[in-house]
């Protein structure tokens, strides 16, 4: 099934779209990637979807990503005798560690790691910021703070602290399990959340020793002071655009985005777009148009992926959130500004032979007018190489490797296909052909790039760049 979309589709699968019929027309309406997010349901819950997607994957014959989103530690404080009480501006507000129901001058915070990094003027976030406290005191186990901005907050409201790294680890016990039970189900991408610095994802990249790709969810502004460093330790990198918006002033947030997807760009790595990007669909059929325009942004700044949270997850229109995300998706790639930009924000290649044929492949292939490039690899470098040039026709992976087809998904412009690798150079050609026929990207006759690399089957060889005539 060729895809007409060159930026790629995320889609989170909740109690709106649990049913093997809805998640069938969500990946017919455009999705690529379905995530999973594993701070609700149970693993059970995800079992059943993952042999969901894999079904539908066999029946499509068509590589199908998914993504398991661990929850992180959440911070939260405890709960109120009247489940929910009113600060004022100005007041006064203790945080402590005592195992009783708060009012309006206390509430419980059981995270001893908040205590231990805050100190006089360092603000909470509570409730995604609608309540800010003001620290003017605190120790081991408790904080003094003043109300700067009130209002009502009820139980078990998160809380945020914005520009402190803070003493935890970014997997908690909970993670752990769910992680080792992602991995024996065979997820393709591990999203791991409030990573604060490269530390963390080297301890993920140890649990996950290689059986999934790490993608890195850039939601805390601390991250962003190792941004480069995180990005080319990441294999994927997620712009959290809801938690960066509500740790940061809300003008930072798109000037942020664009700095991570060109930081993603030069390394190479697919990034993708997300949070709130059709949220009016959650509950009305079509989105704003200032919506819109910011899935238009996304696709222009060059991310290789967009993505749909609480709209397929949880709300009333999940397939029509996918179709409008791939219409405006669709006709903002056949803009000619699009490839105006595209073509200006083109990245010099690696000094690499690797890289060099890679931007030659896509040299000739806007020279010449082929159909498609085709590349053979078997750890997915190739591809991304050729990904990576932005080139202006589709980038077709042959890979012997269903773990590389499958995490391949979520990259610009590819289209992923399983298959045995090319035994020699007319193998090379006429596998090439065949598939490149079969899934409707040229015709008998039609030009073709292949790259490769010689021997045959050999990780990291890429040394061959071929012209070919498409044969029938």
């Amino acid at each position: 099934m060729r895809r007409k979309h060159l930026t790629k589709i995320v889609a989170t699968l909740g109690p709106a779209s649990s049913d093997p019929k809805i998640i069938r027309r969500l990946f017919e309406s455009g999705v690529d990637v379905f995530r999973l997010n594993f701070s609700h349901g149970t693993q059970d819950d995800k079992k059943d979807l993952i042999a969901t997607i894999r079904a539908l994957e066999q029946d499509a014959g068509r590589p199908i990503a998914v993504m398991m989103d661990l929850q992180g530690p959440k911070l939260r404080i405890g709960t109120f005798a009247g489940d929910k009480v009113t600060l004022r501006d100005g007041a006064a507000f203790r945080l402590d560690m005592e195992d009783k129901p708060g009012d309006e001058k206390r509430v419980r915070l059981p995270h001893k790691e908040i205590f231990q990094a805050i100190g006089p003027d360092t603000d909470l976030l509570v409730d995604d910021g609608r309540i800010r406290l003001r620290v003017k005191k605190s120790g081991a186990d408790f904080a003094e703070t003043e109300v700067v901005t009130g209002g009502v907050i009820s139980n078990r409201k998160g809380v945020n602290v914005p520009g402190v790294v803070l003493p935890l680890s970014s997997l908690t016990e909970k993670d752990q399990s769910d992680l080792q039970f992602g991995l024996n189900q065979g997820v393709d991408y591990v999203a791991l959340s409030f990573v604060q610095q490269p530390q963390d994802l080297a301890d993920a990249r140890r649990l996950i020793a290689g059986r999934a790709a790490l993608l890195t969810k850039l939601e805390k502004p601390a991250a962003i002071n190792s941004l480069n460093e995180i990005v080319e330790m990441s294999d994927v990198v997620m712009v959290a655009r809801g938690d960066l918006g509500v740790e940061l002033p809300p003008e930072d947030v798109p000037v942020l985005q664009k700095r991570i997807i060109t930081a993603c760009r030069e390394y190479g790595k697919p990034v993708i777009v997300a949070t709130q990007m059709l949220e009016s669909m959650v509950h009305s059929p079509t989105p704003t148009r200032a919506e819109a325009s910011d899935v238009a942004t996304a696709v222009y700044d060059g991310a290789d992926a967009v993505m749909l949270s609480a709209e397929t997850a949880a709300g009333d229109f999940p397939v029509e959130s996918v179709r409008m995300m791939n219409r405006i998706v669709e006709r903002t790639e056949q803009d000619p500004l699009f490839r105006k930009i595209t073509e200006a924000s083109r990245l010099d290649p690696e000094p690499t032979a690797a890289d060099a044929i890679s931007a030659a492949a896509c040299q000739v292939a806007q020279t010449l007018s082929v159909k498609a490039i085709v590349t053979y690899t078997t750890s997915g470098s190739t591809t991304l190489r050729a990904a990576r040039e932005r080139p202006e026709v589709p980038v077709i992976c042959l890979t012997p490797n269903r773990d590389t087809a499958r995490r391949l998904a979520v990259v610009w412009g590819v289209h992923s296909i399983h298959t045995t690798d090319a035994r020699d150079f007319l193998d090379m050609v006429e596998k090439a052909s065949r598939h490149v026929i079969q899934d409707g990207f040229a015709v008998k006759g039609d030009r073709i790039v292949i790259t490769a690399g010689f021997p045959f089957g050999t990780p990291g060889s890429t040394n061959i760049l071929r012209i070919a005539r498409v044969e029938g």
